[in-house]
């Protein structure tokens, strides 16, 4: 039985099914935000959201059956397991509010699809890099809300009256939201080179730091693609090896048969 379902699991359509079933299941919780979906089909959507966790929950049993310890070992797998484990919330009580969470089944797909899966190792690779660069920016913030709050809190209470206050509006003025006509322009009415401090500080965010974090992943998705490939390669050679090695096998095994 366990061989069996290693060759189901192994098999490329049923890649494609779980694919199709994750994309299915996100049509129907995307449905049952709708009232008139809801009203009309609500019977049939609630059907199918059962049904297809009932296949996932086979999915994982069957895979748990194959390799139980290999399972765990995997953290997609173990990704898989937490995500369907939320659908099987009760839907009262104190933890009813996970049901919301149903949604994230469609996460699955990120397992399941191979380029997305390398995108998200690239990006937790990345995490380590991002930290100094995080702590950087946090400098210039903590730097930048005190000046600000310092020359402007005063008149501007509502944006910089506070270092809370002054670091959410520093940091819509980093998004370039409305940083101009809403918030620069009438501080300039009452302090005309306010300019000075915006504008490096909008440089130094938005144009410099922020820059930084699509450097770092950029250079992590590289090493992950380069180290993906070189394993590729390895696996490569080490079958070329063995094919190899069967060869002069067989050579040698004729070389025998034609001795007198």
């Amino acid at each position: 039985m366990r061989q069996a379902l290693r060759l189901v699991l192994e098999k490329p359509w049923f890649e494609r099914a779980v694919l199709l079933i994750i994309g299915v299941n996100a049509v129907t919780l995307g449905l049952e935000t709708s009232p008139y979906a809801m009203e009309h089909y609500g019977g049939v959507l609630k059907w199918l959201d059962s049904f297809i966790l009932l296949l996932f929950i086979a999915e994982i049993a069957a895979r748990l059956i194959v390799d139980f310890k290999g399972f765990w070992r995997d953290p997609w797998r173990i990704f898989d397991f937490i995500v369907v484990a939320v659908a099987l919330v009760p839907a009262a009580g104190p933890f009813s509010v996970l049901r919301a969470f149903r949604i994230l089944r469609v996460l699955r797909l990120i397992s399941t699809v191979k380029s997305m899966r390398r995108v998200v190792t690239g990006l937790l690779s990345a995490l380590p890099g991002m930290g100094s660069i995080v702590l950087l920016l946090g400098l210039v913030f903590y730097v930048f809300a005190v000046i600000s709050t310092k020359l402007f809190g005063q008149q501007f209470p509502e944006w910089f009256g506070s270092l809370g206050a002054s670091s959410y509006t520093l940091f819509q003025i980093m998004t370039l939201e409305s940083w101009s006509m809403g918030i620069v322009r009438p501080v300039m009415e009452a302090f005309p080179f306010a300019w000075l401090l915006f504008i490096p500080f909008i440089v130094l965010t938005a144009f410099t730091v922020l820059n930084l974090f699509i450097g770092v992943i950029v250079d992590a998705m590289q090493q992950e693609h380069e180290a993906e490939a070189r394993s590729e390669r390895d696996a490569l050679n080490d079958q070329m090896a063995q094919v190899l090695e069967e060869v002069r096998a067989m050579r040698k095994e004729v070389s025998e048969l034609k001795k007198p």
